[in-house]
């Protein structure tokens, strides 16, 4: 697996040369190099739009309590999109533009997350809204009083030893 990953490493960008070479060539250094900005600043708008999209997919999936897996993986497919567009060259743009494709991350994705291994936990998405009573988290803690010159409760005015007091039983 690391070689094939050094080879990329080695090849991607012996093929994106190459490719500005033939480009340049037929339309000129400064069209290429408009047409790169061009294509970086395309994916970033992209990115943005699809990603927000892909973003409230999966928190609906939550809300649902279904699994997001597919859309954390359209998500992923989606960063490695926008990282393809940002990297200067043809070859690498012409992918980041096929993974925009909707129909063609779907399946890459649902692919992704059939051969995948995922547990699912007790989820307690609640989209926002306050979980049932006894079913929400059970805090625990322990207290001390660390100034000792602090007035006790039972010796203020409003505690428990004040009969005016809304929270006295002494009524």
């Amino acid at each position: 697996m690391a070689l094939l990953i050094l080879a990329a490493f080695i090849a991607i960008p012996l093929v994106e040369i190459m490719v500005f070479i033939q480009v340049g060539s037929e339309i000129g250094a400064l069209n290429t190099i408009l047409i790169t900005v061009v294509t970086a600043v395309i994916g970033l708008m992209l990115l943005r739009v699809q990603g927000l999209g892909a973003l409230m997919r999966a928190r609906a999936a939550l809300e649902k309590q279904e699994s997001p897996v597919n859309e954390i993986f359209e998500g992923v497919l989606l960063a490695l999109a926008g990282l393809f567009l940002l990297i200067p060259g043809f070859v690498t743009d012409a992918i980041g533009f096929l993974l925009f494709l909707p129909p063609l991350r779907k399946t890459l994705a649902g692919y992704m997350a059939r051969h995948s291994k995922f547990v699912a936990t007790n989820m307690q998405y609640q989209g926002g809204r306050r979980s049932p009573p006894g079913k929400g988290p059970i805090i625990d803690g322990e207290y001390e009083v660390v100034d000792e010159d602090a007035p006790e409760i039972e010796n203020h005015p409003s505690g428990p030893g004040n009969p005016e007091s809304p929270w006295s039983d002494k009524k």
